[in-house]
């Protein structure tokens, strides 16, 4: 199941501002900031592909494996999407389903 909007941009902003005042980006400290648990960011493929991706800026993006890292991220990320909207096209069929029975 995907994070709530509210959460995402909780976690995005917990990571920006972590990373502005120089501090590592942990999840124990994210999950403070956002105010949230280390399990729902754990739980959410999508806010933990976030953390993870501001994690890696910090830590020699521009390596090798700093890439192979964040190569890695945007496949999750790219997953946990594309599941979204497998979920998303199943509910449109079922609509449309239910619209064609009932006209």
């Amino acid at each position: 199941m995907p994070a709530e909007p509210d959460d995402i941009a909780a976690v995005e902003r917990a990571c920006e501002e972590l990373a502005a005042s120089g501090q590592p980006i942990s999840f124990k400290e994210v999950a403070d900031r956002a105010g949230t648990s280390r399990t729902t960011l754990y739980r959410h493929a999508d806010l933990r592909a976030l953390v993870e991706e501001h994690r890696a800026r910090g830590r020699g993006a521009n390596t090798l494996t700093g890439i192979t890292v964040q190569i890695d991220q945007l496949r999750r990320s790219l997953e946990a999407v594309a599941a979204k909207v497998r979920r998303q096209e199943e509910r449109i069929r079922l609509l449309e389903r239910r619209d064609r029975t009932n006209s």
